[in-house]
């Protein structure tokens, strides 16, 4: 039902606003806490960390109680987060308060798909989640920018405002939209983990893990990168964050579109992103040419979740809760490493080499994908041998 995929929507927006709305403060929170920008980072890499340990257990935990309570509790604790962190906290405690809403961000997701595809076809299916993801790019060209600009004349807490205005919009919206939606039946623990058994599930598992590590090494940083990189201010990073978002926002509609036709061909294509984007962004210093590159890296870059989750359930398409909550959690191992390469690589040798490391795990992630294809052609061949013996 579209209502309930745009509710989700609506969530994910404020999910994203919190996990990623830091990118673009980076910097400053290095400044007013006196630390490197590589320990900074942790503010996104420990989140992504907390969800790739725990996710798949907390959404097996989870996944009997009543979706509508499940999806409230999660974006409760995001608001509780943001109200905190707008404090300017001890960055311990910065860093703890961080890591709460990384427990629930998996289980809203797989939560909030699983309810919008609930009755749907498998073709309707891929839309639905389309639109739920949509809410990815919607964050990219509205409140993580807009946060970006606002810290950039005002002062960096006012990110977390804003991630708290979303939140609170987000709550009501569920509180008052989203009906009771109790679980009817409950699968098993032994019915939902079967599918770690499954090569080409793991092999999804694997091409998830280094796309988004790929992405990760430069995006994670990406207003240090434009600023060190490209001479950007701040007020220019969040016009390029704005761009890349607006640009987002139409490849996340037409990656949907893409996935119904055909999984496997449209997360390849997006990969593609990966290794072009390095001779891309070096190709030229010119305004002109720094903004075609954005334009670029924001339309291949955006799907990347929506691919990843995709292209891993289409695997297990009976198993769409539990097999998301895995994208999302190896997703965020991506996350994990991209940001803690990419951090390394800016202290080391300069933010001008991150998308370098993007170019190497994206061919990892081209050659997980050859690979399952040739599983699928081999097991293909089994079915069509065993009847006829």
């Amino acid at each position: 039902m579209k209502k309930y995929a745009y509710i989700g929507c609506l969530g994910f927006i404020a999910v994203i606003t919190t996990e990623f709305g830091v990118i673009g403060i980076l910097p400053q929170i290095a400044e007013h806490y006196q630390i490197g920008i590589d320990k900074a980072g942790w503010l996104l890499s420990a989140f992504a960390l907390i969800i790739a340990l725990t996710g798949p257990f907390m959404t097996l935990l989870m996944s009997g109680f009543d979706r509508k309570k499940v999806m409230l509790t999660a974006i409760a604790i995001f608001l509780f987060t943001a109200v905190v962190s707008a404090m300017s906290p001890p960055f311990w405690l910065l860093m703890l308060v961080r890591i709460l809403p990384a427990f629930l961000q998996p289980v809203y997701i797989a939560t909030a798909l699983s309810v919008a595809v609930s009755g749907a076809d498998q073709k309707q299916a891929n839309k639905l989640m389309g639109i739920v993801f949509i809410g990815v790019a919607l964050a990219m060209v509205t409140t993580v920018p807009f946060a970006t600009w606002l810290s950039s004349v005002w002062i960096w807490e006012s990110s977390f405002i804003v991630q708290g205005i979303v939140s609170t919009i987000a709550l009501a919206v569920i509180y008052w939209l989203l009906p009771p939606m109790p679980v009817q039946e409950k699968k098993s623990y032994k019915s939902q983990l079967t599918i770690l058994t499954k090569p080409t599930f793991i092999v999804s598992i694997a091409m998830n893990f280094f796309m988004i590590t790929a992405w990760f090494s430069t995006y994670s940083y990406f207003a240090d990168y434009l600023n060190k990189a490209k001479g950007m201010d701040g007020t220019m990073v969040s016009y390029m964050l704005f761009l890349f978002g607006i640009i987002g926002v139409f490849s996340n509609w037409i990656a949907g579109k893409m996935l119904s036709w055909n999984v496997p061909k449209t997360t390849a294509l997006f990969l593609s992103g990966t290794v072009i984007m390095p001779f891309l962004l070096f190709s030229g210093d010119s305004l002109p040419a720094n903004i075609i590159s954005i334009a670029v890296w924001g339309f291949l870059y955006s799907p990347s979740f929506q691919n990843a989750s995709t292209y891993m359930i289409s695997s297990v398409p009976d198993s769409l809760e539990f097999a998301n909550s895995l994208a999302t959690s190896f997703g965020n191992l991506g996350v994990t490493l991209g940001t803690t390469l990419g951090g390394w690589m800016i202290v080391a040798k300069g933010a001008s080499y991150n998308p370098w490391i993007g170019f190497v795990f994206g061919i990892l992630a081209f050659l997980m994908i050859i690979l399952r294809s040739i599983l699928e052609k081999r097991a293909e061949k089994q079915k069509i041998i065993i009847p006829c013996q």
